[in-house]
């Protein structure tokens, strides 16, 4: 395939990153960065550090857009008397694996699910030893690939991830911005945001991420627009987009829904007058350790994104 890295991907994915907790992927994400720039199209400006919490901007050239992609996953974090809570809205299935990392070493353990008389359920881990209060948890890897699809826990948004540092190396003009807390309320969208418009007066944003099948979403039938979810993007703003996708052949199909939200919802939350727009290929089995998503959407998404920020930029 012309653009999809199972390898990287799957690097991607075996870093854990819950929200809040997003070192370990941000440091990934800035060595990948410093060690493949030259080589691309246009080296980047890198932002990130004191003022950034755990985020990086990418500036190319002149940028008038921005790819937006949140770097943190669900998960759970230890409570007390063994007690598990979520962290975003992961799915909790009796039995599923999870791993993390406290002052005793690395941890693998797996989640049960404990229903009282009344039908109320809570959620404990299966280990010989307390775990310390605090830490996070997150689902095992395990990641599986065909000729068809990819199978994995995370690609929710570890492919959005992978999206924009494949756009990076075609990029002359543009941002990529690589979000925190994403999962768990959209927490520095905002402040990203307001930088990008008052340093380069960016206010257009591409959301990579990865959408659901629905009714109306099903896997292979192209890379998702989504004309709404819990926010309204722009109709002129949407209608740019979709005319460049029809004027280039790419393979897309139109999301319309009432719920759910992204980097987009929370930049139309804030007072800056960005317009956004949802783009992602869609999973199924989400929040679970089985996400599973169509290669061929893959690479229509990838595709798009290179288009846009030719065209748009």
């Amino acid at each position: 395939m012309a653009h999809f890295n199972p390898e990287l991907l799957e690097q991607l994915i075996s870093i854990r990153g819950a929200s809040g907790d997003e070192e370990k992927i941000r440091d990934f994400i800035l060595d990948h960065v410093d060690k493949h720039k030259a080589d691309w199209k246009k080296e980047p400006e890198v932002y990130f550090g004191d003022g950034f919490q755990d985020a990086i901007i990418l500036i190319f050239g002149k940028p008038k857009t921005a790819i937006f992609a949140h770097i943190d996953t669900i998960g759970f974090t230890t409570a007390y008397d063994k007690n598990l809570i979520r962290i975003g809205g992961p799915r909790a299935i009796d039995g599923m694996k999870l791993v993390g990392q406290d002052s005793q070493g690395e941890i693998e353990t797996e989640l049960m699910v404990i229903e009282d008389d009344e039908g109320q359920k809570s959620l404990k881990y299966v280990l010989d030893r307390e775990i310390d209060r605090g830490t996070n948890l997150t689902f095992k890897p395990n990641f599986r690939l065909n000729e068809s699809y990819v199978q994995s826990p995370y690609l929710d948004n570890r492919l959005g991830v992978l999206n924009g540092l494949n756009a990076a190396q075609h990029i002359e003009n543009g941002a990529i911005v690589f979000s925190t807390y994403e999962e768990h309320g959209g927490g520095s969208v905002g402040f990203l945001g307001k930088w990008l418009y008052e340093k380069y007066n960016v206010h257009q944003a591409l959301i990579s991420d990865i959408t659901w099948v629905t009714d109306g979403i099903r896997h292979g039938g192209g890379v998702v627009i989504s004309m709404r979810d819990s926010g309204v993007p722009r109709k002129s703003y949407l209608n740019k987009i979709i005319d460049i996708a029809r004027k280039n052949n790419i393979h897309f199909q139109l999301e319309v829904e009432s719920a759910g939200g992204s980097d987009g919802t929370m930049l139309q939350k804030t007072d800056l007058p960005f317009d956004w727009c949802f783009i992602g290929a869609p999973e199924d089995h989400v929040h679970s350790p089985d996400e599973k998503v169509f290669l061929n959407d893959i690479e229509d998404m990838m595709e798009l994104y290179i288009t846009l920020m030719k065209e748009m930029n």
